[in-house]
């Protein structure tokens, strides 16, 4: 586990809100990368609308991360005008897309968790945020199934299928462990009823993903040289190059509406 924070929280439920938007909203844009250059017509339709799934989930949760800070922000100018430092997703889902195999493999390690997360926020006392999970939860099984399936179909393909998705995995694998941190911004939202048992997640997800890759005939990598930085504003250099694409049009025509 992470170490917790030592400098103090001015709004954990806005920081916590962002992580869990920044998240979806990232990711979601990396599949939008896809679109028009899918592998067969039907999966470039298929990812178009993951990434849409992830970009409404991201759209609720920083509407709310915007009425929770109370400075008349909105998710599009969450969205749009913050640099990458304001940033609070996990280092994983700004990979950027590599081959088809990558973005599977970064797909499925995700959408394990998150259909995790999810679960666990459903019943949480916040209500707003615990609809927000309920609905999202349900996208996000169907979200797991898709990639789970492309992880064993390329896992358990080809020869040179099989070494792609190998080599993808081998390549994401050390930034998985930073979805399951607990911090100071976790215990401070716990003790506003947002609580989740990130170890309990973590021992369901790593039977989920073992299964899969078990069938897959993946090897699972080792758990050592982590990566962390995503939830404190340390990113990786891909996620400046990803924003500034993503963002050039708003910030070209500020307060412009279509």
């Amino acid at each position: 586990m992470g170490a917790p924070r030592r400098t103090p929280i001015a709004n954990p439920l806005f920081e916590y809100l962002l992580r869990h938007g920044d998240d979806r909203l990232v990711l979601g844009h990396r599949l939008s990368e896809w679109c028009g250059h899918g592998p067969i017509l039907e999966e470039d339709i298929a990812m178009a609308n993951v990434a849409l799934d992830l970009i409404g989930h991201a759209s609720t949760l920083l509407a709310l991360a915007g009425e929770v800070e109370g400075q008349g922000r909105n998710e599009d100018a969450l969205a749009y005008f913050r640099d990458g430092t304001a940033y609070r997703n996990a280092l994983l889902v700004e990979q950027p897309n590599g081959d088809f195999a990558v973005t599977m493999v970064r797909q499925f390690l995700f959408d394990a968790y998150s259909v995790l997360l999810w679960d666990q926020l459903s019943r949480c006392a916040h209500e707003q945020l615990a609809a927000i999970a309920t609905k999202s939860l349900k996208e996000d099984q169907y979200h797991l199934r898709h990639s789970s399936e492309w992880v064993v179909r390329l896992g358990d393909g080809t020869d040179e299928s099989h070494a792609r998705t190998q080599q993808a995995l081998d390549a994401v694998w050390r930034f998985t462990a930073e979805l399951f941190d607990h911090d100071a911004v976790d215990e401070a939202v716990a003790a506003q009823g947002v609580v989740v048992d990130h170890a309990a997640m973590r021992s369901l997800w790593d039977t989920m993903v073992n299964d899969v890759l078990h069938r897959a005939t993946l090897t699972r990598p080792a758990d050592g040289g982590m990566r962390r930085g995503g939830r404190d504003g340390r990113h990786t250099e891909s996620l400046g190059h990803m924003l500034a694409t993503m963002q050039s049009v708003a910030r070209a025509h500020p307060g412009a509406t279509w």
